[in-house]
């Protein structure tokens, strides 16, 4: 099992794109879990024909300890184990402890020995990586960390961000940076952009989706482009980044 945590400013496609991977995945014989860490709790939506299942916090708040694992766990297409952190009430409690509360939960109740994944991917939120946000990397949970960006500024800003972030647990055996995915946005010298900010951050685009139009198509029915049509060049696109991601697994097993 590799657990790969995909971070990036908000609005730049983590959830699009990880839910991509997760379908790909899915549908060539991988066991796989995802786990959104937005309060806004739409990170699997499109895996579930657009109904989210019911976000972890909330039903600790209102109802306590889940009796069984179904009660906050949702298969999609392909199987895929879906699960949402969701937030705590606005404007008390802190998402990173909310987060964390989430992970502790599912360890207790055994989850990955129960779903056994062979890939869990968790999508987070991460304009500022804040000490809780950044749990997953410095805590042990995640084993990779993958970053979406597109060439915005705003958008690199926040990559660096990550990346610096990540490099200050680089001596305690944490999460390691496995590259970044470019979602682009159809700016002059993209591509070249975001290839010349890797090189800076001494690290390397591990795949990179194109702007296209069916993606909000098949979004709009609730589905990911690779349920949609796997056919589509973009699709092919996810299957490809599926590959890479499998391959990460390998890297960690050869480690």
């Amino acid at each position: 099992m590799i657990k790969v945590a995909i971070y990036g400013k908000g609005g730049i496609g983590k959830s699009t794109v990880a839910s991509g991977i997760s379908a790909a995945l899915g549908l060539q014989g991988y066991n796989v879990m995802q786990l959104g860490c937005d309060p806004k709790t739409d990170s699997t939506i499109n895996l579930l024909g657009g109904t989210s299942p019911p976000p972890i916090l909330q039903y600790l708040q209102e109802k306590g300890r889940p009796q069984t694992l179904e009660a906050i766990a949702k298969k999609g297409v392909g199987g895929v184990v879906c699960m949402e952190v969701g937030g705590p009430t606005p404007g008390v409690g802190c998402f990173g402890r909310g987060m964390l509360t989430a992970f502790e939960l599912l360890d207790e109740m055994e989850a990955y020995a129960a779903f056994k994944p062979d890939i869990v991917l968790y999508d987070i939120l991460a304009d500022i990586v804040c000490g809780g946000i950044a749990v997953p990397m410095r805590e042990g949970l995640a084993d990779k960390v993958v970053i979406v960006t597109s060439g915005e500024k705003m958008a690199l800003l926040a990559a660096k961000n990550i990346i610096l972030a990540l490099r200050n647990f680089a001596d305690r055996n944490y999460a390691e940076l496995g590259g970044l995915i470019l979602n682009c946005r159809d700016m002059v010298d993209e591509v070249e952009r975001v290839e010349e900010f890797a090189r800076h951050m001494q690290t390397s685009i591990i795949g990179v989706i194109p702007r296209d139009r069916a993606i909000h198509a098949f979004e709009e029915q609730g589905k990911t482009i690779v349920e949609g049509d796997r056919t589509l060049p973009t699709s092919l696109r996810f299957f490809e980044l599926a590959r890479t991601i499998v391959n990460l697994r390998a890297e960690r097993n050869a480690a």
